[in-house]
């Protein structure tokens, strides 16, 4: 089933494709061929910036949870075995705190959705009906439309695995500081204490790579923008609320 036969989702999709292909033509003079991978390139900043209000949200609520931890430790131990009472009671801990255990959920849904807009937009090679003229496009080379799996597939040319070489080098490096920067906080009970959990949350870090190898360029270039992005506002965040001292 095709969700982009429903008819709003396909003025959804017809209206981003106008919308990218407008920019791309308007960058086409500053660019030339990388027009295409430039407009893509600043969606992704656009979008992040509009994000920034939230991100600030996110990085509270991360303070949150770490000044948190000890209490809800105590009532993992208190209400362990009775599992309704535990939820409850942590619900109640975070009322109390005008705190949400969701929060900053929201861009990783809104992140989510360009992605799969961004993937579906050099994808199809029509959009409600007319030629896909984004599948024209390419970065020094490689298509936009054409993902590192497929590229191998087919036989993967030299400015091709330049351009992917790049793409997943640039990913693996933020994916490896933000392992080393950012570690994640590993309780001393409960699920998150088993054996050999912590090189599993941090294997969690590359995932972006290998999701990035069967998504199109045009998809992949977003993430290397929006990593990179996410990487630097952590950085600065995290100076700005830090997390409470163990």
């Amino acid at each position: 089933m095709d969700i982009f036969a429903f008819p709003p989702l396909t003025l959804l999709l017809d209206g981003a494709y106008r919308a990218l292909l407008s920019l791309s033509q308007l960058l086409e003079p500053l660019a030339g061929g990388a027009s295409a991978a430039l407009a893509v390139m600043l969606v992704t900043l656009l979008v992040r910036a509009l994000l920034i209000p939230v991100g600030v949200s996110q990085a509270k609520a991360e303070q949150m949870r770490a000044r948190l931890a000890p209490r809800l430790r105590e009532l993992q131990k208190r209400h362990g075995k009775d599992a309704e009472r535990l939820q409850r009671e942590t619900l109640q801990l975070y009322r109390s705190e005008n705190a949400s255990p969701l929060a900053g959920c929201l861009p990783l849904l809104v992140q989510a959705a360009v992605v799969g807009i961004l993937y579906t937009l050099f994808l199809r090679p029509e959009i409600a009906g007319h030629a896909n003229e984004l599948l024209a496009h390419d970065l020094l080379g490689a298509p936009l439309g054409t993902s590192l799996l497929s590229a191998i597939g087919g036989g993967i040319d030299l400015a091709t695995g330049l351009v992917w070489g790049a793409v997943l080098l640039v990913i693996l490096v933020v994916a490896e500081i933000t392992r080393r920067f950012f570690r994640p906080q590993v309780p001393d009970e409960g699920p998150l204490a088993a054996p050999g959990m912590l090189g599993v949350l941090n294997a969690l870090h590359y995932l972006t790579a290998a999701f990035a190898v069967i998504v199109p360029l045009a998809a992949a270039l977003y993430l290397v923008v929006t990593v990179t992005w996410t990487l630097v506002q952590r950085v600065l965040l995290r100076r700005r609320y830090p997390l409470p001292a163990a």
